[in-house]
C-alpha cells in the first residue's frame, strides 16, 4: 500500500476546506474527498463577523472582499408590520469586527475548496465514501469506486449525510425543532439604499419566519421556515407553497413588486440534529457532520469554520505528539458541544412567542441589545459582559410567558393590497431539490 495520508477529509464544504488548508499549510499530507462537483447550489449564505478571524488565519479574506457583499448587520421584522429592529455589528458588545459577508454559496464553497488545493491539499471531487474501517494505527477509507485510502486520521465533514455519524448510528434529532424550509433565489427584490441594503432581513410570523438575504446588487435569497407538520398539511408542492406564503405576508410582498424567481425552489427538512459522539480514537466530526441546529441567526458556516479549525489544530498536535491526542480530542468535543448548547438555547427560545415580544423591545439601560447583537455576531458567550446580560434576556423571556411585562404581539399579517403571482421559471427549470446549510 502507498504511503498513507496524514489526514483524509470527507467533504469539501467550508469546514472540510478550512481544516484542509490549515493542515496542508503545516506540511501534512491531506486529501479532501468531495462526493459532488463544485460549484453546486447550497443554502446558508449569511456569514457572521466572528468568522473574520478564521478567514484571516486561512489567508482568504482578500479574496472574499473582492467577490462578496459586505454585511453590516441584521434586521428583525414582525409580520404584523408594527415592529422592526436593526442590529449593526459595529454596535455589538465586545465585537472585534464590524462587518461580515453575504455570499453565494456555490461561489464561496468553490473558493474555499480551491484555496485548500492552493495550500497543498489534494482534492478529489465526485468521489464518494462507502465506509471507514479503523484500527489502532489509523483508518481505511473505502471509496464507492473500490479504491481504499489509508490515513492516520479521518475528519468527517460530509454534512447532513455524516458518513461516520451514520456508520456509528450516533445521529439524533432535536424533537422540538422539527422544521421545514422552502427557498429560492430572486432577482430585482427591492432593498434599502446604503449599508441597510446589506442587512439580512428576518421576518417573524405567527407560524415561523422568513429570511431575505442580499447576495449581489440584484439577487436575493428568500426562504420560509415552518413546522414540518404544517408543510405536510398544506399538501402543496414547494413551488406553490413558497409562492403562497410570500403572497400572504405584506412585509415580504412590499419588497417584491418587480421580483422574478430565477432558481428552482428547494426544500429541506429534519435538518436539526446532533451526533452523540464527535470524536473517536482516529476520527473527528466537524461542521454539519457533527450537528446542525437551525438556519436562523446564520450559525451554520460559522460553526463549520470554528469546528474545522479546532479539529485541524487538535490533529496537528496528535500527529506531533500522539500521547496528547486523547486530551485534545476530548477538549474539542467538550468545546464544540458547549457552543452547540449555546446556540440551541438561543434558537429554542426564538421559536417561543415570548421571545419576539421581548426581542423587539430590548432594554437599553442594561445594554441588552448590544449583548444580543454580540451573540448574533458569533460571540460564543465566554465574555462575562455578554453572558450575564443574556441570562437577563432569557429571564425576561421566561417571565413574559406567565406575566405580560410588555404587550404581547399579534403576528397576524395585514392582507396585501395586491396579490400578484410571482414570475415563474420556465417549465423546464421548475425542479424541486434539497439543499441544507
Amino acid at each position: 500500500m502507498e504511503t498513507p495520508y496524514d489526514v483524509v477529509i470527507i467533504g469539501g464544504g467550508p469546514s472540510g476546506s478550512a481544516a484542509a488548508t490549515i493542515l496542508a499549510k503545516a506540511g501534512r499530507k491531506v486529501v479532501v474527498l468531495e462526493r459532488e462537483r463544485f460549484p453546486r447550489f447550497k443554502i446558508g449564505e449569511s456569514l457572521l463577523p466572528f468568522s473574520i478571524e478564521a478567514f484571516e488565519r486561512l489567508g482568504i479574506r482578500k479574496k472574499l472582499d473582492e467577490r462578496f457583499i459586505i454585511k453590516h448587520g441584521a434586521e428583525i421584522v414582525t409580520s404584523c408590520g408594527n415592529h422592526n429592529i436593526k442590529f449593526y455589528f459595529r454596535e455589538g458588545l465586545k465585537n472585534p469586527h464590524p462587518t461580515a459577508y453575504q455570499v453565494t454559496r456555490s461561489e464561496f464553497d468553490l473558493l474555499m475548496l480551491e484555496h485548500a488545493q492552493e495550500a497543498g491539499a489534494e482534492v478529489r471531487q465526485e468521489t464518494a465514501v462507502k465506509k471507514v474501517q479503523f484500527d489502532g494505527e489509523g483508518g481505511d477509507v473505502h471509496l464507492e469506486n473500490g479504491e481504499v485510502l489509508r490515513a492516520k486520521y479521518v475528519l468527517d465533514a460530509s454534512g447532513r449525510q455524516s458518513v461516520l455519524g451514520t456508520q456509528f448510528g450516533s445521529k439524533v434529532q432535536y424533537p422540538n425543532l422539527r422544521k421545514f424550509a422552502v427557498f429560492a433565489h430572486f432577482e430585482n427584490v427591492q432593498r434599502e439604499p446604503g449599508e441597510d441594503g446589506s442587512l439580512i432581513r428576518i421576518i417573524r410570523t405567527d407560524d415561523g419566519w422568513f429570511w431575505m438575504i442580499p447576495l449581489t446588487e440584484t439577487r436575493m435569497s428568500i426562504g420560509k421556515v415552518i413546522e414540518q407538520a404544517d408543510f405536510k398539511r398544506a399538501k402543496l408542492s414547494p413551488e406553490a407553497f413558497l409562492d403562497k406564503v410570500i403572497q400572504e405576508q405584506p412585509v415580504v410582498m412590499e419588497r417584491m413588486k418587480h421580483a422574478r424567481r430565477d432558481s428552482p425552489v428547494y426544500a429541506a427538512g429534519d435538518y436539526s440534529y446532533r451526533n452523540t459522539r464527535l470524536t473517536g480514537d482516529r476520527w473527528m466530526l466537524i461542521g454539519d457532520a457533527a450537528g446542525f441546529i437551525d438556519p436562523v441567526f446564520s450559525t451554520g458556516v460559522f460553526m463549520g469554520l470554528y469546528s474545522g479549525l479546532q479539529a485541524a489544530d487538535a490533529i496537528g498536535i496528535a500527529l506531533k505528539a500522539p500521547r496528547r491526542a486523547v486530551h485534545h480530542f476530548q477538549a474539542y468535543e467538550k468545546g464544540l458541544n458547549k457552543v452547540m448548547d449555546l446556540y440551541l438555547r438561543f434558537v429554542s427560545a426564538w421559536y417561543q412567542p415570548e421571545f419576539i415580544d421581548i426581542f423587539v423591545r430590548p432594554e437599553e439601560r442594561l445594554q441588552l441589545p448590544q449583548a444580543v447583537n454580540a451573540v448574533l455576531s458569533g460571540n460564543l458567550g465566554r465574555v462575562w459582559a455578554v453572558k450575564w446580560r443574556m441570562e437577563i434576556f432569557y429571564l425576561l423571556v421566561k417571565i413574559q410567558k406567565y406575566i405580560a411585562i410588555v404587550p404581547r404581539l399579534d403576528l397576524t399579517p395585514r392582507e396585501p393590497k395586491e396579490k400578484r403571482p410571482l414570475a415563474p421559471l420556465p417549465a423546464s427549470a421548475l425542479a424541486s431539490g434539497t439543499a441544507a446549510d
